[in-house]
């Protein structure tokens, strides 16, 4: 199986809390830093620069506010199209963060997973995110995930493949195939799916990210670039994420009652 291998919401939100209470994993599509550098006269390679420096900050506030589980996405298969020189300056980037960082993660007991094909990344960038992985890889609480060189789609081909593997290999039974014997062959396997998805920029698709895991999740689309998306903006999206009512194909009527038979039931 394959291991560790983006203010205002337009979504209608309900006044009712979310019946599932705690909010264990956000992920977040970081989007802008282009456009936000462009807005300042400033090249592209700044505005990915600020990116990168707030997420040290979106750490932080997700671990006040109790989130297991932060999951970011970095770098997509697709944006190897980028220019040469603006995939260079983010590969260099993504060093610099590991060497920043890394001690900070160990500080707060963060465990680093990679999800996507770290393979393909430069020989030095992977030497830097396997110091990192094994640095981190006994925490249990706080889990921050960066998909590198990730795409849904290429995760359900990986995915497909390896199951087909274990089937051809007498391991699995194909015909007692369900979804959660097939998530187990996810980059993300071991990881709850979103409650809660995020992006930045304005932009109100979630491009190729996570697809099978947020079936479910609740979508937050905020007009902040990602270099200003402050405390402020989170708790935003935090709360509105508290204001909905998750239903996983019940009616409302069910959700509500639920806790009262529950209730009921154990007394």
């Amino acid at each position: 199986m394959p291991a560790t291998g983006r203010l205002y919401s337009t979504v209608q939100t309900s006044t009712k809390a979310d019946t599932k209470g705690k909010l264990d994993h956000v992920a977040i599509i970081m989007d802008g830093n282009g456009r936000w550098a462009r807005e300042r006269g400033l090249p592209r390679i700044e505005g990915h620069r600020r990116g990168v420096e707030n997420v040290r900050q979106a750490l932080k506030i997700a671990r006040d506010l109790d989130v297991r589980y932060l999951t970011l996405f970095a770098f997509s298969v697709e944006n190897w199209q980028r220019p040469p020189e603006e995939i260079s300056a983010l590969m260099g980037l993504l060093e610099f963060f590991l060497e920043r960082n890394t001690r900070e993660l160990v500080k707060n007991k963060v465990r680093l997973r990679v999800i996507g094909r770290p393979e393909e990344l430069p020989e030095k960038v992977r030497k830097k995110l396997d110091e990192a992985l094994e640095a981190t890889k006994d925490f249990k609480h706080y889990s921050l995930q960066v998909a590198l060189n990730y795409g849904s789609r290429t995760e359900v081909l990986d995915a497909v493949r390896a199951f087909s593997e274990d089937a051809a290999a007498g391991k699995v039974d194909p015909n007692h195939l369900d979804w959660p014997l097939f998530s187990k062959y996810l980059y993300t396997a071991d990881i709850p799916d979103p409650d809660l998805l995020i992006r930045t920029s304005g932009e109100t698709r979630i491009s190729n990210f996570l697809l099978m895991q947020c079936a479910y999740s609740e979508m937050y689309f905020s007009p902040v670039y990602w270099p200003d998306f402050d405390r402020e903006h989170f708790v935003e999206a935090v709360e509105s994420f508290h204001r909905r009512q998750r239903r996983f194909g019940k009616t409302g009527e069910q959700v509500t009652d639920a806790p009262k038979a529950e209730a009921i039931a154990n007394r």
